[in-house]
């Protein structure tokens, strides 16, 4: 049995399709067919030379399959067996250092991954952007049986990435469901999910805001509960601002989501929040250049600031939860994946890079 697997050749290279020999399962491993694998943000990053990453390898850190080989005893210790769908966590914190013992291990300082296997000693197939995948027991997260594996793929990063996010303002006594008026900076995956994700959990208004017009994309997002989409390209960026300064009569709002990754966008996100407004920044993650802000506006509006960037196991959980709670969200959660083969990657690739698509996923091709 051999599986086709998409290997990273380095930045602005195409990658190359080759097939493994399929193995079965090592000990305390479970093997999983392909159902869905995101193309995500960080690994366009790796792609474009932004972030660094060894070459050749099998990149990818959203893996949905279902698991078709495993050691049945060991699996029943974690709660799994064979034909489970599962949702592949790659993190693997040290349980040591003074995050991790403090409930933190999302940003452990020794953290590990389980995608950085070499492709050229069995079981060949740690990383995601495969059609077939092998990954420690402790690192999946079973999808429920009530929840449409392919519908979990669509946000199985950025749906977590989100939460983590969110959990962290939790641990900083900001009730999410008590914010008046939220705003989200950009419409890729984690923006849109947050634009659900926050009007789900009873915010009374959420406002989307995007750098270019794209119908199709602002229609889905007011679909998915957003009451107003800006487009700064449209608007105008100065429009926008005071539109949003006037809110909760004239203080501007009470909570902006970073999602867009661009650092101008910061500037735009301190200027529209209300005194002890809350900002909550997941999407810097990747070295775009750098800005001047005032920093003074941090002392006289009072402003909470608060990054995140990775997330944990727990935070998988919530998020399937979240969607198991939110069935009606399905339909359109299903419209927002562009399915590519795992053989077309380089295809996906520019596309995501045009921002063609919402979420971009590699699936078992038919050739």
């Amino acid at each position: 049995m051999k599986a086709k697997a998409a290997v990273f050749m380095g930045a602005e290279k195409n990658f190359e399709i080759r097939e493994f020999d399929v193995v079965s399962a090592p000990k305390g491993y479970g093997r999983m067919e392909l159902i869905a694998s995101g193309v995500c943000g960080t690994d366009v990053h790796f792609h474009n030379g932004k972030l660094a990453t060894s070459a050749p390898a099998i990149i990818g850190h959203e893996f949905v399959g279902r698991i078709t080989d495993l050691d049945e005893e060991e699996g029943r210790s974690y709660g799994l067996k064979k034909g489970d769908a599962v949702i592949a966590d790659i993190a693997v914190p040290c349980g040591e250092c003074i995050l991790c013992k403090n409930g933190d291990d999302a940003n452990c300082v020794n953290m590990k991954v389980t995608n950085g296997g070499d492709i050229n000693v069995a079981p060949y197939l740690y990383g995601g952007y495969a059609e077939v995948n092998f990954t420690p027991l402790s690192n999946l997260v079973k999808i429920p049986e009530t929840v449409d594996p392919t519908v979990a793929a669509t946000f199985a990063c950025p749906g977590p990435t989100a939460i983590h996010s969110f959990s962290l303002a939790k641990k900083a006594g900001i009730d999410i469901s008590k914010i008046n008026v939220a705003v989200v900076q950009g419409l890729g995956p984690v923006g849109v999910f947050a634009v659900m994700y926050l009007k789900k959990v009873g915010v009374k208004k959420v406002y989307a805001v995007t750098a270019s017009a794209n119908p199709a994309r602002e229609e889905l997002t007011l679909k998915l509960g957003a009451d107003k989409v800006y487009c700064l390209e449209r608007d105008g960026e100065s429009f926008v601002t005071e539109a949003l300064k006037n809110e909760n009569g004239g203080l501007g709002v009470d909570l902006c989501f970073e999602a867009s990754g661009a650092p101008r966008a910061v500037l735009q996100g301190m200027d529209i929040l209300r005194n002890r407004g809350v900002y909550l920044i997941p999407g810097q993650y990747s070295n775009s250049g750098g800005i001047e802000i005032q920093p003074q506006m941090i002392t006289f509006k009072a402003l909470q600031i608060l990054g995140s960037s990775q997330y944990s196991m727990c935070d998988v959980r919530d998020y399937l939860e979240f969607l198991d709670s939110n069935k009606d969200l399905f339909p359109i959660i299903e419209k927002l994946g562009s399915k590519y083969a795992v053989e077309d990657v380089n295809l996906a690739f520019a596309d995501a890079k045009k921002n063609k698509n919402i979420k971009t996923l590699l699936v078992k091709g038919t050739k």
